[in-house]
């Protein structure tokens, strides 16, 4: 793919309305940590080891009802995209999606010196399905559209507290520079769900989900989640939609690739299908520690 197309791809991911401040909204709902107490972060890089040497196998989760899943409380899910300090260039709306280098250190440090547990999809969907039990003060940490910057700067970061995360790649950018950003290598993407982090699908192009017909499903799931499956050597089980944004009518698509679970942002869960329509808030760059704090409470 061009360098020229790349650009005007990330401009489009940056700037496009589906991913605007709405996503940051609250919603009052219960969190699954509100009534949790905090661990320390060795306790945290426990979970962390426990986790990797007794891995879910969802394969023998039961499906629960949309109702069972819908009363247990939610766990908090960040959506980072870009760590990297702004730039003169960056327009108001794109700094929105482009956390500081050291603001985002603090972010970290604040989810573990508050006592949060990352946990990965695979434990978020035997606790949504069966309730299966959680560490204390759980919280989902996810990176969208495949940026360098999550495999140089923020994996680092993330390993120096026992935390793991989950990175949703858009195939088309895999090892390619663009003008306002460089993108993770096909063995960078490797090493990551090789050190225990979860690799998910976010599309081939970053298309819009809502309005795939014809050969779109073949171009933005299929082909991109084989190609991650070679990358990986792992099933793809957990698709992002671009901009968040979702349809009814796209989501037995997602079941018949057998999708366990989909990501979208702040907008309600469907009543009939709330696996597919999971929550996440998009981690503003604007926000201090104390605000990202305060979002995460009043959002979950």
């Amino acid at each position: 793919m061009k360098k020229l197309f790349l650009s005007f791809l990330t401009a489009a991911i940056l700037f496009n309305s589906g991913c605007q401040s709405k996503s940051q909204s609250a919603t009052g709902s219960k969190s699954a940590d509100s009534t949790q107490t905090e661990e320390s972060t060795q306790a945290g890089k426990t979970t962390s080891e426990k986790q990797d040497a007794n891995p879910i196998d969802i394969s023998k989760v039961k499906t629960a009802d949309a109702k069972t899943i819908l009363e247990r409380p939610q766990v908090p899910i960040l959506c980072y995209h870009q760590v990297r300090n702004w730039k003169p260039t960056d327009g108001k709306v794109g700094k929105d999606y482009i956390v500081e280098i050291e603001n985002f250190k603090n972010h970290i440090k604040m989810l573990v010196d508050s006592g949060y547990n990352t946990i990965l999809p695979d434990q978020l969907y035997a606790y949504l399905n069966e309730g299966k039990p959680l560490p204390k003060k759980p919280i989902m940490l996810t990176f969208d559209d495949t940026d360098l910057d999550q495999y140089t700067i923020v994996n680092p970061l993330l390993k120096k507290y026992g935390y793991k995360a989950v990175y949703f790649i858009m195939t088309v950018s895999i090892g390619k520079k663009g003008k306002f950003v460089d993108y993770m290598s096909a063995d960078q993407i490797k090493q990551l769900s090789d050190e225990g982090n979860v690799i998910g699908s976010h599309t081939y192009d970053h298309k819009n989900f809502k309005k795939y017909e014809g050969k779109d499903w073949e171009e933005q799931l299929d082909k991109p989640t084989k190609k991650l499956e070679q990358i990986t050597g792992k099933k793809i089980d957990y698709f992002a939609y671009p901009f968040g944004l979702w349809n009814a009518e796209g989501i037995p698509q997602l079941k018949k690739r057998g999708f366990k679970m989909a990501f979208a942002l702040a907008d309600k869960r469907d009543p009939n299908e709330p696996l597919y329509t999971v929550r996440r808030i998009i981690a503003s760059g604007y926000w201090s520690p104390k605000t990202l704090h305060n979002a995460i409470v009043k959002s979950f």
